[in-house]
């Protein structure tokens, strides 16, 4: 059987060892002037940042620059847009992690109708749907993690008692090329790698049972789980060295960005939203910490009320493929796709959630904020009881 399935658009995808030598021609077909809109990060203090630049400037490319502090919020690409928006650029590049590429993403498609991202934002203010043009956006990862180069949203936040983290979402907001050069990921710390890997892994298996899965996507998140399995822990205990890992890793974020934006995520996803917004946590740090407990609550759930049983195997042959062992049975795989979980956690020093000050007071107001658009496509529906429960078991 060969279910029915559709795609949403997906950007010209260029990867490879290198590829970066490609971006001042593939620029120039856009026209001359640039917005370059980059994080705050070690990339810009690395080697290939200035290697760009002077290409760019061979090239006859000229650009201005904007950089990003942590998570753009409504507030910084607002303010972009009426700062640049007389600027008449040709395309807006993003070069950084998945912030600096959201921010970018925003910005592009914004410069040219002029108005707020608060109009369009999920779940906040009127929510008008977008009419565009965008600016065309290219997009040069330099983390591996959110796929953001691959999706058709921009995730802002708002930090705070009263704060939000919601998304800008439409198909014109895609990039026109995603260039991704596993060389660019060279500068990344450890603790960036293990948190952006998990929250890579995270997208992937939580795409592979979502509710909306399909052959085409399951394909590609099962390459992608592999292709972390294989990458992850290597390249977190070797850095830059692990040359083969770190672009095994550039190509599992790849393809969790492409999953995501075609199927939706998990609960992992859903909590994500409200910690990032109430807390100054990282997204990765937040997939990394709880995605062992919501998938063995996922798991639970499902035995209990006998639900889905098609989820139960997939869960099933995810373990298998971590533990390299196709012969385990169907209990055990789902035993060592948890355990294996919690050991990258463990070995990785992803933090708990107390490290940035959850308790467990904070429980209700999470709960009540996380059945946004990814706990949607959770295989299950969680009951609030057991969505606490994940967070306990990492305050």
């Amino acid at each position: 059987m060969f279910p029915a399935f559709n795609l949403s658009r997906l950007p010209r995808i260029i990867f490879g060892q290198g590829a970066r030598v490609q971006l001042p021609t593939l620029l120039s077909s856009y026209g001359r002037r640039l917005l370059l809109v980059s994080g705050a990060s070690h990339f810009q203090a690395g080697p290939h940042w200035e290697e760009i630049q002077t290409a760019l400037k061979t090239a006859g490319l000229g650009w201005d620059m904007l950089t990003v502090d942590g998570e753009p919020s409504p507030q910084f690409v607002d303010e972009a847009v009426r700062n640049c928006r007389g600027s008449n650029y040709d395309a807006v590049i993003g070069i950084g992690g998945g912030s600096a590429l959201d921010a970018a993403k925003a910005i592009a498609g914004l410069l040219k109708p002029g108005n707020s991202v608060m109009d369009h934002l999920e779940g906040v203010g009127p929510e008008l749907p977008y009419q565009g043009p965008a600016t065309p956006f290219v997009a040069l990862p330099t983390t591996a993690g959110t796929g953001s180069e691959a999706t058709k949203n921009a995730v802002l936040s708002v930090r705070g008692l009263d704060g939000f983290k919601k998304s800008f979402r439409d198909d014109k907001l895609m990039a026109e090329i995603a260039l991704v050069d596993p060389d660019l990921l060279s500068t990344c710390p450890p603790q960036v790698i293990a948190a952006n890997g998990m929250d890579a892994f995270t997208q992937l298996l939580e795409s592979y049972v979502s509710t909306k899965a399909n052959r085409f996507t399951d394909a590609l998140a099962w390459s992608g789980m592999k292709a972390a399995r294989n990458s992850l822990l290597d390249w977190y205990r070797n850095g830059p060295q692990a040359h083969e890992s770190q672009a095994g890793m550039a190509y599992a974020a790849l393809l969790s960005g492409i999953t995501l934006a075609q199927v939706g995520l998990g609960s992992v996803h859903g909590l994500a939203s409200p910690l990032g917004a109430f807390f100054p946590i990282p997204h990765g740090v937040v997939c990394g910490t709880l995605v062992a407990e919501a998938i063995a609550m996922n798991i639970q759930a499902l035995q209990a009320r006998g639900e889905n049983k098609t989820m139960l195997l997939k869960y099933a042959q995810a373990g298998r493929m971590l533990a390299h062992d196709v012969h385990l049975s169907d209990e055990e795989a789902l035993g060592n796709l948890v355990e294996i979980l919690n050991r990258w956690t463990a070995e990785m020093q992803l933090p708990k959630l107390s490290s940035y000050g959850v308790t467990s007071s904070d429980i209700p107001r999470l709960v009540s904020n996380s059945r946004g658009s990814s706990m949607k496509t959770n295989p299950i529906v969680l009951t609030d009881e057991e969505i606490g429960k994940i967070l306990i078991s990492r305050i």
